[in-house]
């Protein structure tokens, strides 16, 4: 990872050690301590800045040309490389014509013939488990992303069951080389191998997402050989977000009934409530940006070839943008939330993320009138955000 020479720093710097086990299951007073810091930090253990303000990330974030992407996005040299090409790791021209593909059947037309499955579906989640004491993790917010979005992706039935612990170690390995992204890196390649010999024409499902990537390839849209990283698309992202985000938003109405009762009585608040809890828990906390050109921000120089980590739980609750940021209120409607980032590169499977969290909260308003939380686990993760375990029981 390219590091900065102390001697061409500017601007504050820090040792705080935000991938530490501590900073990553509690990061709000670290992430406050850099806020009031500087726009930006340099964080000393890592050789990398931290945008940790609102306008400071967004700012990054849609500014590709000073700011791209074709340099990896993660906090290791090993996985830029990895996945240099996907559309996450791509700029440009290369970036729209794989991220056309991509999102072609994630787009809200094309998710609407989906509606009344999703929703369906939901509502026999919440048939099976409310009244008893779940895992709201496994039990709820596993099911939809599991059983609906794998099966629309298409991938051979073999290996299929292993797309939740690859999702979770692929994530892992986008953080800095420490322990927990070495100890990624075996399962990281059980995954690639999966997507380069396995998830190839003739295996997967006819008319699904990921044969229309090789359909497209066909065609000359995308280059034949950036099929398999363009698989990592749909393997990773559209799994591990979405069930972290609906168990975020279960543990929070467990913990603030009053504004479970606000939705229960008005449920036209749920896109706003969903907002507000992507807002609070982002499942991704942080992604980064090479440094393309000398770019000032706010008196602080970053300087070309340095890299610099954006963290979108950070700016979600930047007090200079959001009043008493720390409060979860459903009928704030932070439309302009970072939890999906912003610019070129936002999140492609946002739509059916939204989809999903509707369908569930819908389902669950129209039965629970309380949660009530037995026993929780956090993710100690370098990136997500989120539970290994949330035991609930969801009451009438």
């Amino acid at each position: 990872m390219t590091t900065t020479p102390p001697a061409a720093l500017s601007g504050p710097r820090s040792q705080f050690d935000v991938y530490a086990d501590d900073a990553l299951l509690d990061p709000w007073p670290g992430y406050r301590e850099l806020r009031d810091a500087g726009p930006v930090v340099h964080l000393d253990r890592y050789g990398m800045y931290a945008a940790t303000r609102y306008d400071t990330v967004d700012h990054i974030l849609r500014s590709p040309e000073a700011f791209p992407s074709g340099e990896g996005v993660m906090m290791n040299d090993e996985m830029n490389t990895v996945l240099r090409g996907n559309t996450l790791c791509s700029d440009g021209a290369a970036h729209d014509a794989s991220r056309r593909i991509v999102i072609r059947p994630l787009r809200p037309p094309a998710l609407r013939p989906l509606q009344d499955r999703i929703r369906a579906e939901a509502v026999q989640v919440v048939d099976r488990t409310v009244g008893r004491r779940v895992d709201a993790v496994t039990e709820i917010a596993q099911h939809l992303p599991v059983t609906v979005v794998s099966n629309l992706v298409g991938l051979p039935e073999e290996g299929r069951e292993r797309m939740l612990v690859w999702a979770s170690e692929m994530f892992s390995c986008f953080g800095p080389m420490n322990d927990r992204t070495r100890r990624s890196f075996g399962v990281l390649g059980e995954m690639m191998e999966y997507a380069t010999t396995q998830a190839v024409p003739g295996r997967l499902k006819p008319g699904s997402w990921a044969e229309a990537v090789y359909d497209a390839a066909a065609r000359g849209e995308v280059e034949a050989d950036k099929c398999p990283v363009m698989m990592i698309d749909y393997m990773g992202p559209s799994l591990d977000t979405t069930i972290f985000a609906v168990s975020s938003a279960i543990w929070l109405f467990a913990h603030h009934p009053d504004q479970w009762d606000a939705v229960r009585e008005d449920t036209s608040l749920i896109p706003s409530a969903i907002n507000e809890v992507l807002r609070l828990e982002a499942p991704i906390q942080d992604f980064s940006r090479s440094v393309a050109t000398d770019h000032e921000i706010d008196g602080v120089v970053l300087p070309a070839g340095s890299r610099v980590i954006t963290f979108y739980g950070a700016a979600n609750r930047d007090e200079r943008h959001y009043p008493d940021p720390d409060r979860f209120d459903v009928r704030r409607n932070p439309t302009d939330h970072l939890g999906f980032g912003a610019g070129p590169h936002q999140c492609v499977g946002m739509n059916l993320a939204r989809l999903e969290m509707r369908a569930l909260l819908e389902a669950l308003a129209a039965r629970v009138t309380r949660f009530e939380v037995h026993h929780e686990e956090r993710a100690l993760h370098n990136i997500l955000r989120g539970f290994t375990r949330l035991e609930v029981t969801a009451h009438t």
